[in-house]
């Protein structure tokens, strides 16, 4: 069976409430469904029942969920290689982005390198709007990303940067001033990213200054939004993280913003269920 299926099962065991799992484990109620289905098919008998009083475990239910949970305990300490009479080994898949990479996760993981030298380290990079939808799915051990307001009860993170949001706009051709300073204007033109917490950020700044904003692009990254700013499309909203360590940051020039926009924290997250697992909990333990 796959991985995936049984860690559904089980938060659905543990909810008894499809469209709870449904939302935390961000798979569609259908896809939800359909996965009980097919356990079930396998499994040759009714594993939950829908009553009027909501969903229940049935008796063989209660037995697939204790086999679900030994599977996956067994399937974690042999992806780990975990035996304490030798040297952590295996491999660690690690979602950041492009930025978080080059900046954050050098010092963050050369504990862990030092440490356990024979863990093979997987780093995938993305949008960091989805850097918590792929670590929840699975996709992913941990993940580097921005901690949002409520996060999912299946997660855990530890801070490790704060940055803030600014805005920025591109220089003139004389390389002093701002193409355009219209950032007090609801007429101005915006660039904001299509999606994540600097977007939600970066309209709650607006809201505040009682701006009706043009919003002239929506890019997916932050690396793109930049490109369009410095090409004068619009003033940009982005980490003051992302805006230094950009090769096109000569380009452009913060803006003032009033009132400030609200910082984004950055944290180190794994799925709370994942924590007993040697690898993740010797990335966990370790400070840079």
């Amino acid at each position: 069976m796959e991985h995936r299926e049984l860690e559904l099962f089980l938060h659905l065991a543990r909810t008894l409430n499809y469209g709870r799992t449904s939302l935390e484990c961000h798979v569609s109620a259908a896809t939800l469904t359909r996965t009980i289905q097919r356990l079930e098919a396998r499994a040759g008998t009714r594993l939950l029942d829908r009553g009027p009083r909501g969903v229940v475990l049935t008796a063989d239910g209660r037995r697939f969920t204790a086999y679900a949970e030994q599977a996956l305990a067994l399937w974690d300490d042999y992806r780990a290689g975990a035996d304490e009479s030798t040297e952590l080994v295996g491999e660690l898949r690690i979602f950041a982005t492009v930025t978080a990479c080059q900046t954050l996760l050098p010092d963050l993981l050369a504990p862990l390198r030092t440490a356990h030298p024979q863990i093979r380290l997987d780093l995938r990079t993305g949008d960091a709007a989805a850097a918590l939808a792929r670590l929840d799915e699975g996709e992913v051990d941990a993940a580097v990303a921005g901690i949002p307001r409520r996060l999912p009860q299946t997660l855990v993170t530890r801070p490790v940067a704060t940055t803030d949001l600014v805005l920025v706009s591109a220089l003139s051709a004389d390389r002093r001033q701002p193409d355009h300073t219209s950032v007090s204007s609801p007429a101005g033109p915006f660039v904001v990213p299509a999606r994540g917490l600097v977007r939600e950020a970066a309209f709650r700044w607006l809201r505040k200054t009682g701006m009706k904003p043009v919003i002239a692009a929506e890019p997916d990254g932050h690396e793109a939004l930049l490109a369009l700013v410095a090409l004068g499309c619009g003033t940009g909203v982005v980490p003051r993280l992302v805006l230094d360590s950009s090769p096109i940051a000569h380009r452009l020039v913060e803006l003032p913003a009033d009132p400030p926009l609200d910082p984004l924290t950055i944290g180190l997250c794994a799925r709370r269920a994942d924590l007993h697992r040697p690898l993740i909990a010797a990335l966990w333990d370790l400070r840079p």
